[in-house]
């Protein structure tokens, strides 16, 4: 398992399998959510004093389609 401390390795492991540009609008403005989640994680787990672990490869991958659920 790789360990991921920082909010951009997380967000770079998560996005690279929908293979989006990333230079483009949707992926910039999926990192900046999943940022913004993280982020606001890593305060609360500091504040509470909770380490959290997240084992990436013992997820199930889905596939997101964003339009059959509505643009946001």
């Amino acid at each position: 398992m790789d360990k991921f401390d920082r909010p951009r390795e997380i967000i770079e492991f998560c996005l690279k399998p929908l293979g989006l540009d990333a230079a483009g609008d949707s992926y910039k403005e999926a990192y900046r959510r999943l940022e913004h989640v993280i982020k606001t994680y890593q305060l609360m787990i500091i504040k509470e004093k909770m380490p959290v672990v997240v084992d990436f490869s013992k997820m199930k991958t889905i596939t997101i389609n964003e339009s059959a659920h509505g643009d946001d």
